[in-house]
Protein backbone atom coordinates (compact mmCIF):
# COMPACT_ATOMS: atom_id res chain seq x y z
CA UNK A 1 0.00 0.00 0.00
CA UNK A 2 1.30 4.09 -0.93
CA UNK A 3 2.64 5.68 1.80
CA UNK A 4 -0.15 8.92 2.70
CA UNK A 5 0.71 11.60 0.63
CA UNK A 6 2.19 14.75 2.35
CA UNK A 7 2.90 18.05 1.36
CA UNK A 8 5.34 20.50 2.92
CA UNK A 9 5.88 24.27 2.23
CA UNK A 10 9.36 25.95 2.53
CA UNK A 11 10.86 28.72 0.38
CA UNK A 12 11.47 28.61 -3.38
CA UNK A 13 15.42 28.84 -4.27
CA UNK A 14 15.18 28.07 -7.95
CA UNK A 15 11.83 28.06 -10.16
CA UNK A 16 10.45 24.76 -11.83
CA UNK A 17 8.69 21.26 -11.52
CA UNK A 18 10.64 17.88 -10.99
CA UNK A 19 9.68 14.65 -10.27
CA UNK A 20 12.00 11.85 -8.99
CA UNK A 21 13.43 9.23 -6.08
CA UNK A 22 14.31 10.81 -2.98
CA UNK A 23 18.23 10.50 -2.67
CA UNK A 24 19.09 11.34 1.62
CA UNK A 25 22.25 12.91 1.70
CA UNK A 26 23.67 13.98 5.37
CA UNK A 27 21.09 12.17 7.17
CA UNK A 28 23.54 9.74 9.01
CA UNK A 29 23.26 10.48 12.75
CA UNK A 30 26.59 8.95 14.65
CA UNK A 31 25.46 7.51 17.72
CA UNK A 32 28.47 8.23 20.04
CA UNK A 33 28.26 6.54 23.19
CA UNK A 34 29.44 7.81 26.69
CA UNK A 35 33.20 5.97 27.15
CA UNK A 36 34.92 6.19 30.43
CA UNK A 37 38.49 7.02 30.30
CA UNK A 38 41.56 5.45 32.50
CA UNK A 39 44.67 8.00 32.86
CA UNK A 40 46.74 6.01 30.63
CA UNK A 41 43.67 6.28 27.38
CA UNK A 42 44.37 9.83 27.44
CA UNK A 43 47.43 10.27 25.52
CA UNK A 44 46.12 7.71 22.87
CA UNK A 45 42.84 10.27 22.48
CA UNK A 46 44.55 13.45 22.29
CA UNK A 47 46.51 11.95 19.50
CA UNK A 48 43.55 10.16 17.99
CA UNK A 49 41.43 13.99 17.87
CA UNK A 50 44.82 15.42 16.44
CA UNK A 51 45.29 13.08 13.94
CA UNK A 52 41.62 13.54 12.95
CA UNK A 53 41.88 17.35 12.85
CA UNK A 54 44.82 16.71 10.20
CA UNK A 55 42.98 14.02 7.78
CA UNK A 56 39.83 16.37 7.27
CA UNK A 57 41.49 19.70 7.01
CA UNK A 58 43.26 16.84 4.30
CA UNK A 59 39.96 16.59 2.67
CA UNK A 60 38.86 20.06 3.04
CA UNK A 61 41.94 21.50 0.90
CA UNK A 62 41.65 18.88 -1.72
CA UNK A 63 37.72 19.92 -2.02
CA UNK A 64 38.87 22.75 -2.37
CA UNK A 65 41.39 22.69 -4.86
CA UNK A 66 38.94 20.60 -6.41
CA UNK A 67 36.51 23.25 -6.87
CA UNK A 68 39.08 25.90 -7.82
CA UNK A 69 39.84 24.27 -10.53
CA UNK A 70 36.15 23.18 -11.66
CA UNK A 71 34.39 26.25 -10.85
CA UNK A 72 37.14 28.65 -9.97
CA UNK A 73 38.88 30.15 -6.75
CA UNK A 74 36.31 32.58 -5.73
CA UNK A 75 33.45 30.50 -5.10
CA UNK A 76 36.15 28.28 -3.19
CA UNK A 77 36.71 30.47 -0.63
CA UNK A 78 33.66 29.68 1.12
CA UNK A 79 36.15 26.70 2.14
CA UNK A 80 37.97 29.27 4.09
CA UNK A 81 35.47 28.88 6.61
CA UNK A 82 36.01 25.30 6.96
CA UNK A 83 39.78 25.74 7.69
CA UNK A 84 38.57 28.73 10.34
CA UNK A 85 36.65 26.05 12.39
CA UNK A 86 39.54 23.52 12.42
CA UNK A 87 41.86 26.10 13.55
CA UNK A 88 39.93 27.88 16.15
CA UNK A 89 42.04 27.25 18.89
CA UNK A 90 39.17 28.33 21.29
CA UNK A 91 37.03 24.90 20.35
CA UNK A 92 40.05 22.65 20.08
CA UNK A 93 41.24 24.03 23.36
CA UNK A 94 38.17 23.44 25.24
CA UNK A 95 37.58 19.98 23.69
CA UNK A 96 41.20 18.83 24.69
CA UNK A 97 39.95 20.51 28.46
CA UNK A 98 37.09 18.57 28.72
CA UNK A 99 38.50 15.41 27.37
CA UNK A 100 41.44 15.58 30.35
CA UNK A 101 39.08 16.75 33.16
CA UNK A 102 35.43 14.49 31.87
CA UNK A 103 38.06 11.70 30.81
CA UNK A 104 35.60 10.57 28.16
CA UNK A 105 36.01 9.62 24.71
CA UNK A 106 37.34 11.99 22.38
CA UNK A 107 34.36 11.90 20.42
CA UNK A 108 31.81 12.25 22.44
CA UNK A 109 33.63 15.04 24.38
CA UNK A 110 33.87 16.87 20.78
CA UNK A 111 30.12 15.98 19.95
CA UNK A 112 28.87 17.77 23.56
CA UNK A 113 31.32 21.03 22.33
CA UNK A 114 30.00 20.90 18.51
CA UNK A 115 26.68 21.12 19.98
CA UNK A 116 27.17 23.87 22.61
CA UNK A 117 29.00 25.98 19.61
CA UNK A 118 25.82 25.57 17.43
CA UNK A 119 23.49 26.13 20.15
CA UNK A 120 25.69 29.73 20.41
CA UNK A 121 25.67 30.53 16.61
CA UNK A 122 21.44 29.56 16.44
CA UNK A 123 20.65 32.39 19.04
CA UNK A 124 22.40 34.98 17.07
CA UNK A 125 20.15 37.60 15.83
CA UNK A 126 21.83 37.62 12.77
CA UNK A 127 20.40 35.75 9.19
CA UNK A 128 23.74 35.79 7.44
CA UNK A 129 25.89 34.38 11.24
CA UNK A 130 22.80 31.75 11.63
CA UNK A 131 23.46 30.34 8.74
CA UNK A 132 27.07 29.73 9.08
CA UNK A 133 25.72 27.06 10.89
CA UNK A 134 26.31 24.93 8.15
CA UNK A 135 30.01 25.20 8.20
CA UNK A 136 30.58 24.52 11.32
CA UNK A 137 27.97 21.16 11.14
CA UNK A 138 29.74 20.58 7.63
CA UNK A 139 33.30 20.26 9.51
CA UNK A 140 31.80 18.81 12.89
CA UNK A 141 30.61 15.66 10.63
CA UNK A 142 33.70 15.35 9.16
CA UNK A 143 35.65 15.19 12.28
CA UNK A 144 33.52 12.51 14.17
CA UNK A 145 33.32 10.51 10.88
CA UNK A 146 37.29 10.51 10.66
CA UNK A 147 37.29 9.62 15.07
CA UNK A 148 35.29 6.98 14.68
CA UNK A 149 36.30 5.71 11.36
CA UNK A 150 32.62 5.77 9.01
CA UNK A 151 31.67 5.45 5.97
CA UNK A 152 30.40 8.70 4.90
CA UNK A 153 27.39 8.74 2.13
CA UNK A 154 27.84 11.55 -0.59
CA UNK A 155 26.71 12.98 -3.86
CA UNK A 156 29.79 11.46 -5.42
CA UNK A 157 28.39 8.14 -4.99
CA UNK A 158 25.05 8.73 -7.47
CA UNK A 159 24.30 6.53 -10.52
CA UNK A 160 20.97 8.14 -11.56
CA UNK A 161 18.84 11.03 -11.52
CA UNK A 162 17.61 12.09 -8.39
CA UNK A 163 16.37 14.46 -6.48
CA UNK A 164 18.96 15.62 -3.30
CA UNK A 165 16.77 15.70 0.61
CA UNK A 166 19.08 16.87 3.06
CA UNK A 167 18.90 18.56 6.30
CA UNK A 168 21.50 21.24 4.71
CA UNK A 169 23.67 21.12 1.61
CA UNK A 170 27.27 21.80 2.92
CA UNK A 171 29.66 23.58 0.42
CA UNK A 172 31.10 20.24 0.17
CA UNK A 173 27.99 18.49 -1.29
CA UNK A 174 27.15 21.63 -3.71
CA UNK A 175 30.88 22.00 -5.04
CA UNK A 176 30.39 18.08 -6.32
CA UNK A 177 26.87 18.72 -7.41
CA UNK A 178 26.86 20.22 -10.84
CA UNK A 179 28.50 17.37 -12.10
CA UNK A 180 26.11 14.67 -10.35
CA UNK A 181 22.58 13.38 -11.62
CA UNK A 182 20.68 16.16 -9.25
CA UNK A 183 17.62 17.39 -10.87
CA UNK A 184 16.53 18.81 -7.37
CA UNK A 185 16.78 19.45 -3.86
CA UNK A 186 15.19 20.15 -0.47
CA UNK A 187 16.82 21.04 2.60
CA UNK A 188 15.34 21.19 6.28
CA UNK A 189 16.68 24.83 6.66
CA UNK A 190 18.24 27.59 4.44
CA UNK A 191 16.99 31.54 3.41
CA UNK A 192 17.46 32.99 0.55
CA UNK A 193 20.84 34.10 1.19
CA UNK A 194 22.08 31.01 2.21
CA UNK A 195 24.55 29.44 -0.20
CA UNK A 196 22.49 26.59 -0.72
CA UNK A 197 19.97 28.86 -2.27
CA UNK A 198 22.53 30.81 -4.68
CA UNK A 199 23.91 27.61 -5.71
CA UNK A 200 20.57 26.04 -6.47
CA UNK A 201 19.69 29.51 -8.90
CA UNK A 202 23.05 28.79 -10.41
CA UNK A 203 22.32 25.20 -11.25
CA UNK A 204 19.38 25.71 -12.62
CA UNK A 205 17.61 22.96 -11.03
CA UNK A 206 14.13 23.10 -9.20
CA UNK A 207 14.75 23.60 -5.33
CA UNK A 208 12.95 24.59 -2.14
CA UNK A 209 14.89 25.63 0.76
CA UNK A 210 13.69 26.18 5.13
CA UNK A 211 10.84 22.93 5.11
CA UNK A 212 12.23 22.60 8.83
CA UNK A 213 11.62 18.74 8.52
CA UNK A 214 11.46 17.05 4.80
CA UNK A 215 14.38 14.71 6.21
CA UNK A 216 11.99 13.21 8.58
CA UNK A 217 9.01 13.06 6.42
CA UNK A 218 10.78 11.25 3.62
CA UNK A 219 12.42 7.66 3.09
CA UNK A 220 15.62 6.79 0.81
CA UNK A 221 13.60 6.14 -2.63
CA UNK A 222 10.28 7.67 -2.13
CA UNK A 223 8.46 9.59 -4.82
CA UNK A 224 8.75 13.35 -4.59
CA UNK A 225 7.44 16.23 -6.69
CA UNK A 226 9.69 19.11 -6.05
CA UNK A 227 7.80 22.89 -7.19
CA UNK A 228 10.46 25.41 -7.23
CA UNK A 229 8.21 28.19 -8.27
CA UNK A 230 5.61 27.96 -5.78
CA UNK A 231 8.24 26.90 -2.57
CA UNK A 232 6.16 22.88 -2.44
CA UNK A 233 7.24 19.27 -1.86
CA UNK A 234 4.89 16.75 -1.89
CA UNK A 235 6.15 12.93 -0.49
CA UNK A 236 4.79 9.77 -1.93
CA UNK A 237 2.41 11.75 -4.61
CA UNK A 238 -1.39 10.59 -5.43
CA UNK A 239 -2.02 9.61 -9.07
CA UNK A 240 -4.11 12.68 -9.10
CA UNK A 241 -1.21 14.89 -7.82
CA UNK A 242 1.23 13.62 -10.29
CA UNK A 243 -1.31 14.15 -13.13
CA UNK A 244 -2.07 17.70 -11.63
CA UNK A 245 2.31 18.29 -11.02
CA UNK A 246 2.95 16.70 -14.88
CA UNK A 247 0.40 19.30 -16.65
CA UNK A 248 2.64 22.09 -14.65
CA UNK A 249 5.36 20.74 -15.59
CA UNK A 250 4.72 20.52 -18.64
CA UNK A 251 3.58 24.63 -18.98
CA UNK A 252 6.58 25.33 -17.08
CA UNK A 253 8.32 23.57 -20.24
CA UNK A 254 6.17 25.47 -22.76
CA UNK A 255 6.66 28.76 -21.26
CA UNK A 256 10.70 28.36 -20.75
CA UNK A 257 11.02 27.50 -24.29
CA UNK A 258 8.70 30.08 -25.37
CA UNK A 259 10.84 32.66 -23.60
CA UNK A 260 13.56 31.62 -24.46
CA UNK A 261 12.72 32.14 -28.28
CA UNK A 262 13.18 35.96 -26.58
CA UNK A 263 16.91 35.63 -26.02
CA UNK A 264 17.82 36.95 -29.51
CA UNK A 265 15.26 39.77 -29.67
CA UNK A 266 16.04 42.60 -28.48
CA UNK A 267 14.32 44.58 -25.53
CA UNK A 268 12.43 46.77 -26.52
CA UNK A 269 8.67 48.41 -26.75
CA UNK A 270 6.24 47.68 -29.74
CA UNK A 271 6.87 51.35 -30.67
CA UNK A 272 10.70 50.73 -30.08
CA UNK A 273 12.25 52.22 -27.11
CA UNK A 274 14.85 49.90 -26.29
CA UNK A 275 15.29 49.13 -22.73
CA UNK A 276 18.77 47.74 -20.97
CA UNK A 277 18.52 44.62 -19.65
CA UNK A 278 21.29 43.43 -17.26
CA UNK A 279 21.10 40.61 -14.37
CA UNK A 280 22.80 40.64 -11.06
CA UNK A 281 25.22 38.41 -10.05
CA UNK A 282 27.21 37.56 -6.83
CA UNK A 283 30.04 35.45 -8.51
CA UNK A 284 31.91 34.79 -11.49
CA UNK A 285 30.60 31.20 -11.85
CA UNK A 286 27.06 32.84 -12.60
CA UNK A 287 28.14 34.80 -16.19
CA UNK A 288 27.50 31.79 -18.20
CA UNK A 289 23.60 31.57 -16.57
CA UNK A 290 23.66 35.27 -17.38
CA UNK A 291 24.77 34.68 -21.23
CA UNK A 292 22.66 31.67 -21.44
CA UNK A 293 19.53 33.94 -20.78
CA UNK A 294 20.20 36.96 -22.85
CA UNK A 295 21.03 39.60 -20.64
CA UNK A 296 22.74 42.78 -22.40
CA UNK A 297 24.91 43.07 -19.37
CA UNK A 298 25.38 43.29 -15.79
CA UNK A 299 23.60 45.53 -13.48
CA UNK A 300 24.79 44.64 -10.32
CA UNK A 301 27.52 42.55 -9.90
CA UNK A 302 27.79 42.18 -5.45
CA UNK A 303 32.11 42.11 -4.76
CA UNK A 304 31.57 41.76 -0.32
CA UNK A 305 31.54 37.93 -1.19
CA UNK A 306 35.02 37.95 -2.09
CA UNK A 307 35.77 39.43 1.50
CA UNK A 308 33.67 36.94 3.50
CA UNK A 309 34.21 33.42 5.19
CA UNK A 310 38.16 34.30 5.49
CA UNK A 311 40.69 35.70 8.54
CA UNK A 312 42.43 37.68 5.94
CA UNK A 313 41.56 40.41 3.53
CA UNK A 314 41.53 39.34 -0.07
CA UNK A 315 44.52 41.15 -1.89
CA UNK A 316 44.29 42.90 -4.62
CA UNK A 317 45.66 40.72 -7.14
CA UNK A 318 42.96 38.53 -5.74
CA UNK A 319 40.27 41.32 -6.58
CA UNK A 320 41.59 41.92 -9.88
CA UNK A 321 41.46 38.04 -10.67
CA UNK A 322 37.99 37.82 -9.83
CA UNK A 323 36.59 41.23 -11.45
CA UNK A 324 38.80 40.86 -15.28
CA UNK A 325 37.43 37.32 -15.35
CA UNK A 326 33.90 38.74 -15.30
CA UNK A 327 34.49 41.56 -17.56
CA UNK A 328 36.38 39.29 -19.94
CA UNK A 329 33.36 36.54 -20.12
CA UNK A 330 31.03 39.84 -20.77
CA UNK A 331 33.36 40.99 -23.16
CA UNK A 332 31.61 44.27 -24.85
CA UNK A 333 28.88 44.12 -22.07
CA UNK A 334 28.68 46.52 -19.68
CA UNK A 335 29.50 45.09 -16.19
CA UNK A 336 28.50 47.61 -12.92
CA UNK A 337 30.85 46.87 -10.32
CA UNK A 338 29.15 47.81 -6.87
CA UNK A 339 32.20 48.62 -4.56
CA UNK A 340 31.75 46.54 -1.02
CA UNK A 341 28.63 46.67 0.92
CA UNK A 342 29.87 45.30 4.62
CA UNK A 343 27.83 45.79 7.62
CA UNK A 344 24.21 45.26 7.82
CA UNK A 345 23.45 41.97 7.66
CA UNK A 346 26.69 41.30 5.91
CA UNK A 347 29.47 40.46 9.01
CA UNK A 348 33.50 40.81 8.88
CA UNK A 349 35.44 39.76 11.87
CA UNK A 350 39.23 40.74 10.81
CA UNK A 351 37.03 44.88 10.55
CA UNK A 352 35.46 44.18 13.89
CA UNK A 353 32.54 46.38 12.95
CA UNK A 354 30.78 47.26 16.05
CA UNK A 355 27.92 45.72 17.25
CA UNK A 356 24.56 48.20 16.36
CA UNK A 357 21.14 48.50 17.49
CA UNK A 358 19.97 48.94 13.83
CA UNK A 359 23.35 47.33 11.60
CA UNK A 360 21.70 47.96 8.12
CA UNK A 361 21.52 52.19 9.61
CA UNK A 362 25.14 51.98 10.66
CA UNK A 363 28.34 51.71 10.03
CA UNK A 364 28.18 49.75 6.68
CA UNK A 365 28.96 50.26 3.14
CA UNK A 366 30.62 53.74 1.56
CA UNK A 367 30.17 54.24 5.67
CA UNK A 368 32.67 51.96 6.04
CA UNK A 369 34.85 52.88 3.06
CA UNK A 370 35.38 56.54 3.76
CA UNK A 371 36.47 55.54 7.17
CA UNK A 372 38.83 52.97 5.70
CA UNK A 373 40.58 54.54 2.54
CA UNK A 374 43.23 51.75 3.29
CA UNK A 375 40.71 48.83 2.36
CA UNK A 376 38.81 50.77 -0.22
CA UNK A 377 41.63 51.63 -2.09
CA UNK A 378 42.62 48.66 -3.14
CA UNK A 379 39.57 47.48 -3.99
CA UNK A 380 39.31 50.79 -6.64
CA UNK A 381 42.49 49.85 -7.87
CA UNK A 382 41.82 46.59 -8.12
CA UNK A 383 38.60 47.38 -10.43
CA UNK A 384 40.04 49.80 -12.26
CA UNK A 385 42.86 47.71 -13.59
CA UNK A 386 40.18 45.44 -14.87
CA UNK A 387 37.91 47.39 -16.67
CA UNK A 388 41.38 47.89 -19.20
CA UNK A 389 39.70 44.24 -20.17
CA UNK A 390 35.95 44.70 -20.67
CA UNK A 391 33.56 47.74 -20.42
CA UNK A 392 33.46 47.80 -16.59
CA UNK A 393 31.38 50.39 -14.58
CA UNK A 394 31.64 51.64 -10.57
CA UNK A 395 29.07 51.99 -8.27
CA UNK A 396 28.64 53.20 -4.76
CA UNK A 397 26.49 51.88 -2.27
CA UNK A 398 24.14 53.58 0.51
CA UNK A 399 25.29 57.20 -0.85
CA UNK A 400 23.01 59.23 1.49
CA UNK A 401 24.25 62.76 0.32
CA UNK A 402 26.49 64.92 -2.08
CA UNK A 403 29.10 65.27 0.02
CA UNK A 404 30.10 61.15 0.27
CA UNK A 405 29.38 60.92 -3.34
CA UNK A 406 32.08 63.65 -3.46
CA UNK A 407 34.27 62.13 -1.10
CA UNK A 408 34.29 58.68 -3.18
CA UNK A 409 35.14 60.10 -6.00
CA UNK A 410 38.04 61.94 -4.68
CA UNK A 411 39.36 59.08 -3.73
CA UNK A 412 39.05 57.58 -6.78
CA UNK A 413 40.81 60.21 -8.28
CA UNK A 414 43.63 59.57 -5.81
CA UNK A 415 44.01 55.94 -7.28
CA UNK A 416 43.56 56.45 -11.07
CA UNK A 417 46.83 59.45 -10.61
CA UNK A 418 48.43 56.24 -8.52
CA UNK A 419 47.82 53.73 -11.67
CA UNK A 420 48.82 56.39 -14.40
CA UNK A 421 51.99 56.98 -12.20
CA UNK A 422 52.82 52.95 -11.85
CA UNK A 423 51.81 53.12 -16.11
CA UNK A 424 49.34 50.62 -15.40
CA UNK A 425 46.56 50.72 -18.16
CA UNK A 426 42.70 51.08 -17.24
CA UNK A 427 39.48 53.23 -18.38
CA UNK A 428 39.89 56.53 -17.61
CA UNK A 429 36.65 57.28 -18.75
CA UNK A 430 34.89 54.66 -16.45
CA UNK A 431 31.28 55.59 -15.77
CA UNK A 432 30.97 55.92 -12.12
CA UNK A 433 26.82 55.43 -10.70
CA UNK A 434 25.52 56.04 -7.20
CA UNK A 435 23.30 53.84 -5.72
CA UNK A 436 19.93 55.23 -4.62
CA UNK A 437 18.28 53.55 -1.75
CA UNK A 438 18.51 56.27 0.82
CA UNK A 439 15.31 58.54 1.38
CA UNK A 440 17.54 61.56 1.49
CA UNK A 441 19.86 60.36 -1.70
CA UNK A 442 16.48 60.33 -3.19
CA UNK A 443 14.80 63.47 -2.13
CA UNK A 444 17.84 65.21 -3.43
CA UNK A 445 18.49 62.85 -6.34
CA UNK A 446 18.39 66.45 -8.46
CA UNK A 447 21.68 67.12 -6.92
CA UNK A 448 23.12 63.74 -7.28
CA UNK A 449 23.02 63.82 -10.44
CA UNK A 450 25.32 66.41 -11.31
CA UNK A 451 27.84 64.41 -9.74
CA UNK A 452 26.89 61.18 -11.25
CA UNK A 453 27.19 59.17 -14.50
CA UNK A 454 23.89 56.91 -13.86
CA UNK A 455 21.89 56.00 -10.92
CA UNK A 456 20.70 52.13 -9.81
CA UNK A 457 17.67 52.03 -7.67
CA UNK A 458 18.15 49.87 -4.96
CA UNK A 459 14.73 49.10 -3.93
CA UNK A 460 15.70 45.96 -0.53
CA UNK A 461 16.74 48.64 1.19
CA UNK A 462 14.94 52.26 0.00
CA UNK A 463 11.84 50.27 0.19
CA UNK A 464 12.81 48.86 3.81
CA UNK A 465 13.46 52.39 4.87
CA UNK A 466 10.72 54.52 3.20
CA UNK A 467 7.76 52.26 5.28
CA UNK A 468 10.30 52.03 8.53
CA UNK A 469 9.83 48.56 8.08
CA UNK A 470 12.84 46.35 9.03
CA UNK A 471 12.00 43.35 5.98
CA UNK A 472 13.54 40.34 7.72
CA UNK A 473 11.47 40.82 11.06
CA UNK A 474 8.19 38.13 9.94
CA UNK A 475 5.69 40.22 12.17
CA UNK A 476 5.54 43.02 9.78
CA UNK A 477 6.89 41.89 6.51
CA UNK A 478 3.35 42.60 5.36
CA UNK A 479 4.13 46.42 5.60
CA UNK A 480 7.13 45.59 2.73
CA UNK A 481 5.30 46.81 -0.12
CA UNK A 482 6.98 48.09 -3.30
CA UNK A 483 3.78 49.01 -4.33
CA UNK A 484 3.17 51.58 -1.83
CA UNK A 485 2.72 55.26 -3.05
CA UNK A 486 5.25 56.94 -1.57
CA UNK A 487 7.94 54.71 -2.73
CA UNK A 488 6.63 54.69 -6.44
CA UNK A 489 6.35 58.58 -5.87
CA UNK A 490 10.51 58.42 -4.57
CA UNK A 491 11.04 56.09 -7.59
CA UNK A 492 9.16 58.64 -10.05
CA UNK A 493 11.39 61.41 -8.94
CA UNK A 494 14.70 59.60 -9.31
CA UNK A 495 13.72 58.98 -12.28
CA UNK A 496 13.13 62.21 -13.55
CA UNK A 497 15.87 64.07 -11.87
CA UNK A 498 18.48 61.69 -13.63
CA UNK A 499 16.49 62.45 -16.59
CA UNK A 500 17.04 65.94 -16.74
CA UNK A 501 20.08 66.23 -15.63
CA UNK A 502 21.08 64.20 -19.17
CA UNK A 503 22.20 60.90 -16.96
CA UNK A 504 20.46 57.18 -17.13
CA UNK A 505 18.40 55.28 -14.50
CA UNK A 506 18.62 52.10 -13.85
CA UNK A 507 17.22 49.57 -10.94
CA UNK A 508 18.85 46.68 -9.33
CA UNK A 509 16.83 45.54 -6.44
CA UNK A 510 14.04 42.33 -6.28
CA UNK A 511 11.48 45.58 -7.44
CA UNK A 512 13.21 45.30 -11.15
CA UNK A 513 12.44 41.67 -11.21
CA UNK A 514 8.57 41.74 -9.96
CA UNK A 515 6.77 41.27 -13.05
CA UNK A 516 3.93 42.63 -11.72
CA UNK A 517 5.48 45.78 -11.28
CA UNK A 518 7.34 46.40 -14.74
CA UNK A 519 4.49 47.69 -16.95
CA UNK A 520 4.65 50.81 -14.20
CA UNK A 521 8.47 51.29 -13.95
CA UNK A 522 8.41 51.03 -17.74
CA UNK A 523 6.03 54.00 -18.51
CA UNK A 524 8.01 55.69 -15.11
CA UNK A 525 10.86 56.14 -17.93
CA UNK A 526 13.38 52.86 -15.87
CA UNK A 527 16.05 52.41 -18.47
CA UNK A 528 17.41 49.48 -17.00
CA UNK A 529 16.23 46.76 -15.51
CA UNK A 530 18.76 44.49 -13.47
CA UNK A 531 17.38 41.07 -12.33
CA UNK A 532 18.15 37.67 -11.42
CA UNK A 533 18.98 35.46 -14.34
CA UNK A 534 16.00 33.78 -14.39
CA UNK A 535 14.00 36.56 -14.61
CA UNK A 536 15.47 37.46 -17.45
CA UNK A 537 12.76 36.21 -20.15
CA UNK A 538 9.80 37.28 -18.26
CA UNK A 539 10.47 40.80 -17.78
CA UNK A 540 11.52 41.03 -21.98
CA UNK A 541 8.51 39.62 -23.02
CA UNK A 542 6.15 42.31 -20.95
CA UNK A 543 8.53 45.17 -22.37
CA UNK A 544 8.15 43.73 -25.91
CA UNK A 545 4.30 43.47 -25.84
CA UNK A 546 3.69 47.40 -25.23
CA UNK A 547 3.97 50.65 -26.78
CA UNK A 548 5.99 53.22 -24.35
CA UNK A 549 2.80 55.12 -24.45
CA UNK A 550 0.16 52.57 -23.10
CA UNK A 551 3.18 51.62 -20.43
CA UNK A 552 3.15 55.71 -19.70
CA UNK A 553 -0.51 55.49 -19.37
CA UNK A 554 -0.53 52.81 -16.80
CA UNK A 555 2.16 54.17 -14.44
CA UNK A 556 0.52 57.56 -14.63
CA UNK A 557 -2.73 55.67 -13.36
CA UNK A 558 -0.33 53.80 -11.20
CA UNK A 559 0.29 56.64 -9.31
CA UNK A 560 -3.60 58.30 -8.58
CA UNK A 561 -3.90 55.33 -6.21
CA UNK A 562 -3.61 55.79 -2.48
CA UNK A 563 -2.75 52.58 -1.36
CA UNK A 564 -0.60 49.83 -2.15
CA UNK A 565 -3.04 47.29 -2.73
CA UNK A 566 -4.74 49.15 -4.72
CA UNK A 567 -2.28 50.17 -6.90
CA UNK A 568 -1.19 46.05 -6.44
CA UNK A 569 -4.49 45.04 -8.07
CA UNK A 570 -4.37 47.46 -11.06
CA UNK A 571 -0.93 46.57 -11.72
CA UNK A 572 -1.99 42.65 -11.89
CA UNK A 573 -4.84 43.48 -14.34
CA UNK A 574 -2.67 45.64 -16.45
CA UNK A 575 -0.21 42.82 -16.68
CA UNK A 576 -3.00 40.19 -17.23
CA UNK A 577 -4.63 42.27 -20.36
CA UNK A 578 -1.34 43.34 -21.38
CA UNK A 579 0.66 40.02 -21.70
CA UNK A 580 -2.13 37.15 -21.04
CA UNK A 581 -0.49 33.67 -21.82
CA UNK A 582 2.60 34.79 -19.67
CA UNK A 583 0.37 36.54 -17.27
CA UNK A 584 -1.69 33.42 -16.74
CA UNK A 585 1.83 31.20 -15.63
CA UNK A 586 3.19 34.08 -13.05
CA UNK A 587 0.04 34.37 -11.18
Amino acid sequence: MQDKEIALKGIPASPGVIMGKAFMVGSEQYVIMKRHLADEEIPHEVKRFKDSLTRTKAEILDIKKKMENEIGAEEAQIFSAHLLVIEDSMLMDEVLSKLKKDRLSVEYVFQDVLKKYIKIFSDIDDEYLRERISDINDVGKRILKNLIGAKEKSLSTISEKVIVISYDLSPSDTAIMHKKNVIGFATDIGGRTSHTAIMAKSLEIPAVVGLEDVTSKVKEGDEVIVDGTHGTVVINPTAKTIKKYTLEKKRYAVREKYLKELKGLPCETLDKRKIMLSANIEFPMEVPSVLAHGAHGIGLYRTEFIYMNRKDLPSEEEQFEAYSTVAKKMKTQPVIVRTLDLGGDKFLSQFALPEEMNPFMGWRAIRFCLARPDVFKVQLRAILRASAYGKLKLMYPMISGIQELKAANDILEDVKASLKKDSISFDENIEVGAMIEIPSAALTSDVLAGEADFFSIGTNDLIQYVVAVDRVNEKIAYLYDPAHPGVLRLIKQIIDSGHAAGIWVGMCGEMAGDVTMTLVLLGMGLDEFSVSPIAISEVKKIVRSVTFEQAKEIAAKALTFSTGEEVQKFCIDALKKAVPDLAEGLL
